[in-house]
């Protein structure tokens, strides 16, 4: 059996779930609020040096599975000043998957990075972090 080591096991940032429940006293807030509930309550990650798994939707019943082999680039942007982000793995075949309100966001974007490269045969890397990407040359 091959071995898989963990590098981030747990649910979104306890930051953004208290952000959004001060922003929820106001009325336009609510739904962002109800919204951090949902995502505290049922969104789960799991990084390990073979794959990335999100669990989420109605109950956690939804899940997500990504080998690296099938990450082609990691667009990242920073939420609550740095504290956490969002994340986006573009997949080789063009879907994304999303992970909201990921702790230690920078931590686990050059985790991913490391493996994409690694998984590779270290070649031309990652493409660039950020989703504004500059084309024009």
């Amino acid at each position: 059996m091959i071995q898989e080591d963990v590098f981030y096991e747990g649910g979104p940032a306890l930051g953004d779930l208290v952000t959004n429940l001060l922003f929820g006293l106001t009325l336009i807030g609510i739904p962002f609020a109800v919204g951090a509930i949902v995502r505290a309550l049922w969104l789960r990650f799991r990084i390990t040096s073979r794959r990335v798994t999100v669990s989420g939707g109605w109950l956690g019943r939804d899940r997500s599975q990504v080998v690296y082999s099938q990450i082609k680039e990691v667009r990242s942007v920073a939420r609550g000043l740095g504290f956490w982000g969002d994340m986006v793995l573009v997949l080789s075949d063009g879907a994304k998957l999303e992970m909201r309100a990921m702790p230690r966001y920078r931590e686990v974007e050059s985790y991913i990075n490391e493996r994409i490269v690694a998984r590779s045969g270290g070649g031309k890397g990652p493409a660039p972090s950020g989703f504004a990407v500059d084309k024009a040359a």
